[in-house]
């Protein structure tokens, strides 16, 4: 899926990484495989401890297809062509990875205080900052926004509303930024708002097609009330030739 600021691909991500120039992104934001297993028998979510409550306050657990990336975190090498081709880096998980100490820690709270489920997921950053907090709930069907009820459509699926908050905090309107785990394809919905260009890949198939199919739909209101691109006989042509 291609469009003018989004490059979405359907392969492995080494390979991506590959094709680019050393520092060509100006920031890379990644949520790789943490190792736990999450939906390894393809249902995400488990039966309460005692004194806990269930993953959406009684909701059934969410199922999706059985997966096996996540049983083991990406080699030193991923990391090494990571911070090759991009210039700053936002890393999902960055308590799982052996990565250099960072003051500029990103937490999201996902609101679920009580669950048997972890209160919040870090950030790594490449950034001399101070840590930050970004509090949205995410507990089965209860979501920050319910206006805008997001479908969940993968396991480790993000809000748009966390990425929509990085691009607000970490980066600028026309930047180039990576992602070389695509997953739901929440970044790309909100890389469209943000008016970065975006480079992503996903290696799943299935995965890889709902998210393209998720990103159509969910941007496609706001490109209507956009006026049409001109055509080649619309544009303004300099009278000078030197100006061409």
């Amino acid at each position: 899926m291609k469009t003018e600021r989004l490059d979405l691909r359907l392969m492995d991500n080494m390979e991506l990484m590959r094709e680019f120039p050393d520092k060509h992104f100006d920031l890379a934001i990644v949520d790789p495989p943490y190792g736990i297993g999450v939906a390894k028998n393809g249902t995400v979510g488990s039966q309460p401890k005692p004194g806990h409550k269930r993953n959406g306050v009684g909701a059934p657990c969410k199922k999706f297809k059985p997966v096996k990336w996540d049983r083991e975190i990406p080699q030193d090498f991923y990391f090494d062509e990571l911070f090759r081709v991009s210039k700053n880096q936002v890393i999902w998980g960055g308590n799982y990875f052996n990565l250099p100490p960072t003051q500029g820690i990103v937490i999201w709270d996902k609101v679920n205080d009580g669950t048997d489920f972890a209160d919040c997921e870090l950030g790594w950053t490449s950034f001399d900052r101070a840590a930050r907090i970004f509090r949205f709930r995410w507990n089965g069907m209860l979501q920050g926004d319910m206006a805008n009820k997001e479908d969940r459509i993968h396991p480790t699926q993000k809000p748009v509303a966390l990425y929509r908050w990085i691009f607000a905090n970490y980066a600028k309107p026309g930047m180039r930024v990576l992602d070389t785990h695509l997953g739901s394809g929440s970044i790309a919905i909100a890389a469209h708002y943000a008016g970065v260009h975006l480079t992503a890949c996903e290696i799943d198939p299935d995965y890889f097609a709902a998210a393209c199919e998720r990103i159509r739909r969910e941007t496609m209101q706001e490109d209507m009330f956009q006026p049409p691109p001109p055509t080649l006989r619309e544009v303004e042509l300099p009278l000078d030739p030197s100006r061409l």
